[in-house]
């Protein structure tokens, strides 16, 4: 089967559409959001696509969902906005109503094994794998969407859409593997439950914003460079790529001189200096470019265990397009890590949280890559009780960035997936490569499980 090929439609049964509601009365009020939460940047679903071997008894996935909803109340309720004026999105909160999940029953002819190779790089046709909800506003759609369809060997594919304003990759995992326990063990009590307040990062008052994050600015006339409108602009191209830990070693020694660095600050430099490179555009070369990447708070901020809102803030990597380019990998490492460790600061958060008070602040992507860090959540995990999946990964892909873990590899091996314009898949697959098989061509090597299997192993 072609990786381009289209798929079959979905079969959807008479009453496909279910609103799966808590099992039980679950407490009615309004859930506030915190200013991590409730950033525009952050106004979207995250859609994950799993592919598993063997189905799950359909009424057993419904009802497992409806008892996790209990824990997870807030994901049955519904977004909205805290101003009179209907017009007016400046604040989200949550009205934890139990209205209920949406879930959605289908059938496709297509079997597992037919989808594994083309899942590795997802294309607009995997779009039938999720239900679209036909809305007025983002506000309209419910939290949590899931459609599971069932294929014609037995298996299924389970997609669900979790809005990114009430959870982030981490809380996303642990609600899915909550499900997944309680479809296992109904009886069960969950192994961590769900903290639902978001106090705890609640802005100071006055706001004080005694530190500045580079990621975010605030609302001023058009850069003289808008890259993110100039690649939308473009026909996208997804592309995907394979770092197994024998390429990860190699990337470190191309840090001259030497330092000590870990498999995302390495990998995310290179991409990220790869992804400049391959521009085909005549940018001047003192623009500033940014890296923005998320980072884990909870730890830093002592946010309750099972705390499953967005308890991540944005690390910001800056440098001008020479010096980027013209240094070696090394440059690119320091300024990671430089970035890292800038948001391992309470007060650098409290800055953070502060500035978003004021709703004219966004998130600064109109020079930046973002990358989304999925292979260290435990996705890959989940199991309803016939088995890991045989694939877990984005339903498409965009502009953002995802690092994903390998399924059936290394597991420290890690997958690079972003869409690039047609113009620049070319040479991004270059210089994404291009040390790699510089040393293979230098010793006459053929790496297995590497960058030069079946022809264009990165496929």
């Amino acid at each position: 089967m072609s990786k381009s090929m289209e798929l079959p439609d979905c079969i959807y049964p008479c009453q496909p559409i279910t609103s799966i509601p808590p099992s039980i009365p679950t407490p009615k009020h309004s859930l506030y959001l915190s200013n991590l939460d409730d950033q525009k940047f952050l106004r979207f679903s995250i859609k994950y696509l799993y592919i598993f071997k063997k189905s799950v008894n359909l009424d057993h996935l419904k009802c497992s969902l409806s008892r996790v909803l209990v824990d997870y109340y807030p994901l049955a309720g519904r977004l909205r906005s805290c101003s009179s004026n209907l017009d007016d999105e400046k604040k989200l909160e949550v009205d934890c109503n139990g209205e209920g999940a949406l879930f959605v029953e289908a059938f496709m002819s297509i079997t597992a094994q037919e989808l594994l190779e083309p899942s590795k790089l997802p294309n607009k046709s995997w779009r039938k794998f999720t239900y679209k909800v036909e809305s007025q506003s983002f506000l309209d759609v419910p939290p949590l969407i899931v459609q599971l369809t069932n294929l014609r060997c037995g298996g299924m594919i389970l997609c669900t859409a979790i809005n990114h304003c009430l959870c982030d990759g981490i809380g996303t995992s642990q609600f899915l593997h909550a499900w997944a326990q309680l479809t296992k063990n109904p009886q069960t009590n969950l192994t961590i439950p769900p903290f639902h307040w978001r106090h705890v990062l609640k802005p100071r008052y006055p706001p004080t914003v005694n530190l500045l994050n580079p990621g975010y600015t605030r609302t001023q006339p058009t850069p003289q460079v808008n890259l993110l409108k100039l690649i939308q602009s473009q026909p996208l191209v997804p592309t995907s790529f394979i770092f197994n830990p024998s390429h990860v070693l190699y990337l470190k020694k191309q840090c001259v001189p030497s330092l000590k660095c870990t498999t995302f600050e390495v990998v995310a430099a290179h991409t990220w200096r790869s992804w400049i490179r391959s521009m085909n555009l005549s940018l001047p070369s003192t623009l500033i470019v940014k890296l923005l990447f998320s980072i884990n708070i909870r730890t830093i901020m002592n946010l309750p265990k099972g705390y499953y809102g967005n308890g991540f803030l944005l690390g910001c990597a800056e440098s001008t397009i020479k010096d980027l380019v013209e240094n070696n990998l090394h440059h690119g490492v320091k300024l990671v890590q430089k970035a890292k460790s800038k948001v391992n600061d309470e007060e650098y958060i409290r800055s953070t949280v502060d500035l978003l008070e004021d709703k004219t602040v966004k998130t600064d992507v109109s020079i930046s890559l973002v990358i989304s860090q999925w292979s260290k959540l435990g996705l890959e995990e989940v199991d309803f009780g016939e088995g890991k999946a045989l694939h877990m990964g984005p339903l498409t892909s965009d502009v953002y960035c995802l690092f994903l873990p390998v399924i059936g590899g290394d597991a420290n091996a890690v997958r690079v997936v972003v869409s690039v314009p047609e113009s620049m898949v070319e040479n991004f697959q270059y210089y994404m490569k291009e040390s790699w098989e510089k040393k293979i061509e230098k010793n006459g090597d053929h790496v297995k499980n590497g960058y030069h299997v079946h022809e264009n192993p990165f496929f």
